[in-house]
């Protein structure tokens, strides 16, 4: 299950930088996961500050 980012993000960029896959994408207003790419290991998740990624 793929996750997403919800709109408690900070648009800080940790998560960006942390996924394997590049599935993590600057959007307008905060950060956006691919569904189709994201292979669900969480790394995003351990290092966002504020919990803004949740499963899918």
């Amino acid at each position: 299950m793929p996750h997403r980012i919800t709109d408690e993000c900070i648009a800080c960029g940790s998560c960006e930088a942390e996924c394997p896959v590049e599935a993590i994408s600057e959007g307008e207003e905060i950060y956006e996961i691919d569904p189709d790419i994201c292979t669900d290991c969480g790394a995003c998740v351990d290092v966002c500050p504020v919990e803004a990624i949740v499963a899918d």
